[in-house]
């Protein structure tokens, strides 16, 4: 169970409310109004417990729990302890989501506003902002109803956020434009100068960013990730999109919806991803490329050509994924027979 100092709980919920929640089918239940307490973990549940099971690799940690209810799919249902309630589905993981979600719903404004904190008479706040100690809300700011600004955030002039997001400690955001929902996490970076200037031997020119970072709704942005604003051209993050933490987005790169990009990633400039495009760990994306929707990447490849929509590449350079695993045989026989 999750440590109340930290985390509150609401329920409890019925076997017909976790039901029609998750659209999961109930099996094992005479008592539909038998309720659960909170959300754990096989290893860790008891019979007030509703847990999941998404990786057959865990198939004994289930058949040997004490849980009161899981999610699972079908065809684990006949290995169930006895008396187990079951939520059968075919996606456990994203049944478990919602229902956690319901448990530890995602946190909104109370309203405070920290004598400590720093908010112009010219910025517009919505009903139930919470601005906690330190945190600077600049000139001509927009901030929507319920939304939290943690504290030491720096909120720049003329920013607008929307409804219902959070803004991290110690988290910056400058020339930007953010949806409803968001969440941006402590000492992300957003909006700053894009790395723009003109070299040569005499020197290196900075060129002006007058760009703007624009984020859709039901975005989170990671922990110490930086997404830089554009230099002419607007910074775009679509709806929906997952960026981890340690992230680094250049300046005028676009991403569509429901795009994942895992730590320690980076874009350079001007490049564009479709939807629901994934970057594993510490991929590198090289300027002014153009990748489809649906396309993964292999964690620690290097995209330097445009890749066509539904491509699953690796390597570097990242090539189709099936010839990068060819490579790779082909390079461990070598060694071998040098050997």
């Amino acid at each position: 169970m999750a440590d109340t100092r930290f985390f509150r709980r609401k329920g409890p919920f019925s076997v017909a409310e976790i039901a029609e929640l998750t659209g999961a089918e109930v099996l094992n239940a005479p008592d539909k109004a038998r309720v659960f307490d909170d959300v754990s973990p096989l290893q860790n549940a008891d019979d007030s417990i509703l847990s999941f099971l998404d990786n057959r690799k865990y198939i004994d940690a289930f058949v040997n729990s004490k849980a009161g209810a899981c999610f699972i799919r079908p065809e684990f249902a006949d290995r169930a302890p006895e008396g187990m309630v079951l939520f059968t589905t075919n996606d456990p993981y994203r049944a478990y989501a919602k229902a956690a979600t319901a448990f530890y719903p995602f946190e909104t404004g109370n309203g405070s506003i920290s004598d400590r904190a720093f908010i112009d008479p010219t910025a517009k706040l919505g009903k139930g902002v919470q601005v906690d100690a330190g945190a600077v809300i600049s000139a001509n700011c927009e901030i929507g109803d319920g939304t939290i600004i943690a504290s030491n955030a720096v909120i720049g002039e003329g920013v607008v956020i929307g409804a219902g997001c959070k803004v991290g400690a110690n988290a910056s955001i400058s020339h930007s434009l953010i949806g409803n929902l968001c969440l941006i996490y402590p000492g992300a970076r957003i909006g700053q100068d894009g790395f723009g200037f003109a070299m040569g031997p005499q020197g290196h020119v900075k060129v002006p960013q007058l760009g703007r970072v624009v984020i859709g709704n039901d975005v989170e942005v990671g922990a110490n990730s930086t997404i830089d604003r554009g230099a002419g051209p607007d910074t775009v993050i679509g709806n929906g999109c997952r960026i981890d933490n340690l992230v680094q987005i250049g300046h005028n790169v676009e991403l569509g919806m429901g795009c994942v990009v895992v730590s320690q990633v980076g874009i350079s400039g001007s490049t564009k991803l479709g939807n629901f495009v994934v970057l594993a760990g510490q991929v590198g994306v090289a300027g002014h490329l153009e990748i489809g929707d649906g396309v993964k990447v292999a964690a620690q490849s290097g995209v330097m050509r445009n890749i066509g929509p539904g491509e699953t590449v690796g390597g570097s350079p990242a090539v189709p994924v099936m010839e990068y695993h060819k490579q790779t045989v082909a390079l461990s026989r070598l060694v071998r027979k040098k050997k």
